[in-house]
């Protein structure tokens, strides 16, 4: 619920980031002609498709939410309170253990969504012969397999669980630790809530923006003329992206995706700490910060 909520209000920010990095494509993209601006690009998606452009792929990032989400955050927390010792005490270690294992599993079991949403962002970036024109979720599951095979489903899946691991890393495990800090100053307030989530989006903005590209890269890919398909895995994608077009191409649109992924997950933090308050309160259980 939490992950879903957060996804409602930046949907729109996620489309023109998944855009700008699409832009520049050696290997199939928009063109290197095309503007990065993400106001340029935001009006040209509304301009071509009407507001609810900015929508395009909903229901596949609220399914990816509902599997993706719920899976690395309810792991995460299993993992960290297996790996604390007698006095309920964990180190940062062993907490970015847990993020990690917790984040690539759940990238695992939500990218079937996740590559569907991609491709109805990035459709209208592809000539139109070649567009695919899924209707919803369903649909485009339902046609990848039809038409690809199940396998397809799965594609950018290594890049994909590379980038929910970094983002993971800098998200669950900065949150945690920066709240425990701010909670000795601060207490259970606002303050160390909207201050720990603010640092947490940073950080995982920083550490998952260059997988994040690769991986939109990978999963958006179409086959060439010769039939073969453009970048064979994430390493080859990564080694033509800075041959093409330079190492800071990793970092195209960092601030679209700052502002992208620091409120999603600031909102998906925040509502998930509403949320557990709400049900440990239904069920007549105190709430226990996070060691």
């Amino acid at each position: 619920m939490a992950g879903m909520t957060a996804t409602c209000f930046v949907q729109p920010v996620d489309m023109v980031k998944v855009r700008i990095q699409l832009v520049g494509d050696a290997m199939g993209g928009e063109g290197a002609g095309v503007s990065k601006n993400p106001f340029t690009i935001a009006r040209g998606i509304v301009a071509e498709g009407g507001v609810g452009a900015l929508y395009k792929g909903l229901s596949a990032a609220l399914l990816r939410q509902a599997t993706y989400t719920t899976t690395r955050m309810g792991l995460f927390r299993t993992f960290v309170n297996k790996f604390k010792d007698e006095k309920g005490e964990i180190t940062v270690f062993k907490r970015a253990q847990a993020s990690l294992a917790a984040g690539a599993i759940g990238a695992f079991v939500g990218n079937p969504a996740d590559v569907a949403l991609v491709r109805m962002q990035a459709d209208k970036t592809l000539p139109e012969a070649q567009r695919r024109n899924y209707k919803n979720v369903a649909d485009a599951l339902v046609k990848m397999a039809r038409q690809e095979g199940p396998s397809a489903w799965m594609a950018g899946v290594v890049p994909t669980m590379v980038r929910a691991m970094a983002l993971n890393l800098g998200m669950l495990t900065t949150y945690d630790t920066v709240k425990k800090h701010l909670h000795q100053s601060y207490g259970d307030t606002a303050v160390t809530r909207f201050g720990s989530s603010a640092i947490a989006g940073f950080f995982a903005a920083f550490l998952c923006c260059p997988f994040d590209f690769v991986k939109t890269r990978m999963q958006k890919q179409t086959k060439l003329a010769d039939g073969t398909m453009p970048y064979k895995n994430m390493v080859d994608c990564a080694a033509k992206v800075i041959r093409y077009e330079g190492p800071l191409a990793f970092y195209n649109g960092f601030a679209t995706v700052y502002v992208r992924l620091a409120p999603h997950a600031m909102i998906t933090l925040l509502a998930a700490d509403v949320f557990n308050s709400m049900y440990f309160k239904s069920i007549g259980v105190k709430e226990k910060l996070n060691a």
